[in-house]
């Protein structure tokens, strides 16, 4: 059951079930009230009122809602992609309460313009909150810088170039120069396109045995190490977005020890995946960065678990079928993948590989520090909630899922983790409670 996040809702009060906030609560829930969009009580306070409606969480997971740094609603856009409607929905089905729209749109979000075309949209027909990414050179083509104070002004929470790079380094100087004095965070996916050229996958023994196009280490850590010298002399805040190499880690901790303020985050699809996935030409798993090596997926994880890297992002990118049924070569890069993030985390928990407090935060206070914002569950606090069942299982097929891409990262195997309900200033964004 899916419910608009514009329907109303009386107090609700959630009791039993484990509480794990991301930053270090990890205990019994003994009782949480929602009133007028806030967490109005928490504990024995909580189990003291007249609710209007009582929910029992026994054996579910309580955890703040979650946020994602990377999301592409493709709109504005022809719509064949999907739209804020239907991603939003998708949001709130993977726990999603707060989504940060990537400026890869059409138009490109370079403009105060777009900008409140994205809000008004949002503010009409999504289900949870969207908060815009501004391109920071005009029309992400890296030549002439956007106008950041206006893009500031309309709501953007940051500036970034999406997935394309900034080739002239001058330029990029100029970029982060500019926006430092704007006081806004500058989000990069790190790669030096002269080294990437054509390649599609990542450089190393599947590219070799299959005869793909190999796209190098050294075209992230080069750009890595471009960027934080950059940043350290301009002092513009830095987010590196969608990591996927073990020495792109260590050079953030040593640019961290070097007092460079500079975040990170990396995708789900990392931690999960490695360059094994295209051993049958599966155009699903053209990604960009690419998938690396298993090295670097345990490099990316020990990542999270240390706090190196802040945040796991989903890097949802939808596609029509059509997108992904060419030749692999020729298939765009992206996975349909915001629906799944949660569940994938969970296998990782499973497996050992990471805790269940280590994942919420990657999910959830983690992204929120580097966008400002605050995903705790205290008394007070907005009630952006994600309320879910680790021992139940489900698949991602034509009936379950709500993205408009179906290019998901798995199909036709149980997957953990059912969100039973997401709560957005404490009204349901997505609801599915046992009967």
């Amino acid at each position: 059951m899916n419910n608009s996040v514009n329907a109303s809702t009386g107090s609700i009060l959630v009791t039993g079930g484990r509480l794990v906030d991301g930053q270090g609560r990890d205990s019994i829930n003994d009782g949480l009230l929602i009133r007028d969009g806030r967490i109005a009580a928490l504990g024995a306070k909580a189990r003291d009122v007249q609710a209007d409606e009582v929910i029992q969480a026994d054996g579910w997971v309580l955890a703040p809602g979650l946020v994602d740094l990377c999301c592409n609603l493709r709109e504005p856009g022809n719509g064949q992609k999907g739209n804020i409607a239907s991603e939003s929905r998708a949001a709130a089905h993977g726990g999603f309460t707060t989504v940060c729209a990537s400026p890869e749109t059409s138009p490109v979000n370079d403009s105060g313009a777009v900008t409140h075309l994205i809000r008004d949209g949002a503010a009409s027909r999504a289900v949870v909150r969207v908060l815009p990414i501004g391109a920071i050179t005009r029309g992400l083509e890296g030549d002439l810088l956007s106008d950041m104070a206006g893009l500031k002004n309309a709501g953007c929470i940051a500036v970034g170039n999406g997935s394309r790079g900034v080739r002239n380094a001058r330029i990029l100087r100029r970029c982060m120069a500019y926006a430092q004095t704007f006081g806004l965070t500058v989000m990069f996916n790190p790669e030096n396109q002269s080294l990437a050229a054509d390649g599609y996958a990542h450089d190393g023994l599947v590219t070799s045995r299959l005869g793909l196009l190999g796209i190098p280490e050294v075209a992230e850590t080069a750009a890595v190490m471009e960027l934080l010298l950059l940043a350290e002399e301009t002092g513009v805040r830095l987010h590196l977005s969608q990591l996927s190499c073990a020495r792109s880690v260590e050079m953030l901790a040593e640019a961290r020890q070097r007092g460079i303020q500079v975040t990170a985050d990396v995708a789900m699809h990392q931690l999960v995946f490695t360059e094994e996935a295209l051993a049958g030409f599966d155009g699903r798993f053209h990604v960009r960065p690419p998938l690396r090596s298993e090295a670097d997926r345990l490099a990316l994880i020990g990542g999270v678990r240390n706090g190196t890297i802040d945040a796991i992002v989903s890097q949802h990118q939808p596609h029509d079928s059509a997108a992904k049924q060419a030749p692999l070569a020729a298939t765009e890069p992206g996975l349909s993948s915001i629906e799944s993030v949660l569940s994938l985390g969970l296998e990782l928990v499973n497996r050992d590989e990471l805790t269940l407090p280590e994942l919420i935060r990657a999910l959830t206070s983690g992204p929120a520090s580097v966008i400002d914002r605050s995903a705790a569950i205290a008394e007070g606090e907005l009630a952006d909630l994600c309320l879910f069942d680790p021992s139940a299982t489900w698949q991602a097929d034509e009936r379950t899922l709500v993205s408009a891409g179906r290019h998901v990262p798995v199909e036709n195997r149980n997957l953990p983790g059912v969100v039973r309900l997401t709560l957005v200033e404490g009204r349901k964004a997505w609801e599915s409670l046992p009967v």
